[in-house]
């Protein structure tokens, strides 16, 4: 396919804003693709459209500075050779619709594809509801959608009749550099066997599978572990508060790090725990197992889609707490059994996840939306 200018659009966070994000890590990591594939990626220079709560002031507010960034970019387009060939969103769902690409993609006749955008039914009633339908518009106007989780695909195949439309994109993980891998013996017996969660603490899903997290440990208090906990944010001291009954020497309390800090941390644990509770997927779930570590998490979201279950990890059902305490509780139990998943964990992320995959997966399918969207052009008369 001969290399095409993509103009690329991030609703969710403003592309380059240098926030720490699995959803902005992956943005940069499609972006890498299509460098790959030979494509000229172009970021559209406009704000996010995300809101944290249904807010009509806000939204008419991003309706109208994404209008303004429709008008600019309009305005440079008429010219065929500043023009994109194609109009790709990352994400696009209820809290941040695409309110920039349908509006261009129609104006130039351009293909128009989403990746990880998401439809929300139950959110057509009630405050919700003028934000979804935005979304909902976009992905009915796309050519093209690219399924990173089961749960995606499930729900798109609601609204999307054509199932060549929708691809699907396993989440995956591009090295930034050497991959520290995990350093040292297993804990001798007795030893405290060293557990290690990496995520944000912020309000929603992250706080409360933090909550999640306290509670399971609680249950196997009695075994020998330690925990390291990396992240910061505003709910901070309410997560601090419900470990508090911890013995302090247990906890290690990192606030944020560098990613290399963090490859580093995670090479020197023994075990990557985190409920995932409702989780998007989680790039950090890849990271960990790419450093050797298997994961113990609940089958929530996205969660399923970044791991091996009985290979690299023990997910247990969505919310079964005390299932997810029995499977930690197994993994400190059983150092050999959690060696080989280790192992089993890097190779899976490191040579199974490593994006040669999906740049394949990215490039046909972007090949087959424009040979499709060129054959419709012609169809119609255009």
């Amino acid at each position: 396919m001969p290399a095409l200018k993509i103009a690329f659009h991030t609703p969710l966070n403003r592309f380059g804003d240098g926030a720490i994000s699995g959803d902005r890590r992956m943005a940069r990591q499609l972006v890498a693709l299509l460098g790959r594939l030979g494509h000229a990626v172009e970021i559209v220079p406009a704000e996010r459209s995300f809101m944290r709560e249904p807010d009509e002031g806000l939204l008419a507010a991003n309706q109208a500075a994404a209008q303004e960034v429709v008008e600019r970019l309009a305005d440079i387009w008429q010219d065929p050779a500043a023009r994109p060939h194609l109009f790709f969103t990352y994400h696009c769902h209820y809290r941040a619709p695409d309110l920039i690409g349908p509006a261009l993609a129609e104006r130039f006749d351009l293909p128009y594809v989403l990746a990880e955008d998401s439809d929300a039914p139950k959110r057509f009633d009630g405050p919700w509801a003028p934000a979804a339908a935005l979304a909902r518009a976009a992905i009915l106007r796309a050519d093209l959608h690219f399924c990173m989780t089961p749960r995606d695909r499930e729900g798109l195949a609601k609204l999307v009749s054509d199932a060549d439309r929708l691809v699907d994109l396993l989440p995956f993980l591009l090295a930034e550099g050497e991959i520290p891998a995990r350093t040292g013996a297993a804990p001798a017996a007795g030893e405290p066997v060293r557990l290690i969660v990496v995520a944000m603490m912020r309000k929603g899903t992250k706080e409360n599978s933090y909550f999640a997290l306290a509670r399971v440990l609680a249950r196997i208090a009695d075994r020998p572990w330690t925990l390291t906990l990396i992240g910061d944010g505003t709910q901070r001291a309410e997560i601090e508060a419900v470990f508090a009954g911890f013995a302090p020497e247990r906890l290690r309390w990192l606030g944020r790090r560098s990613h290399a800090e963090i490859q580093a941390e995670l090479a020197a644990h023994d075990l990557f725990v985190w409920p995932g509770l409702n989780e998007a997927y989680g790039l950090v779930y890849l990271e960990a197992q790419a450093a050797g570590l298997p994961v113990a998490a609940l089958d929530s979201g996205g969660v399923p889609a970044m791991v091996e279950p009985g290979r690299t990890a023990l997910l247990v059902p969505g919310h079964d707490e005390a299932a997810l305490a029995g499977a930690i509780a197994t993994l400190i139990d059983e150092p050999g059994r959690r060696l080989r998943m280790g192992a089993a964990a890097r190779i899976f992320a490191r040579e199974e996840r490593n994006g040669e995959a999906a740049c394949a997966i990215l490039g046909q399918a972007l090949e087959a939306a424009m040979r499709c969207h060129r054959a419709q052009g012609c169809e119609a008369g255009r």
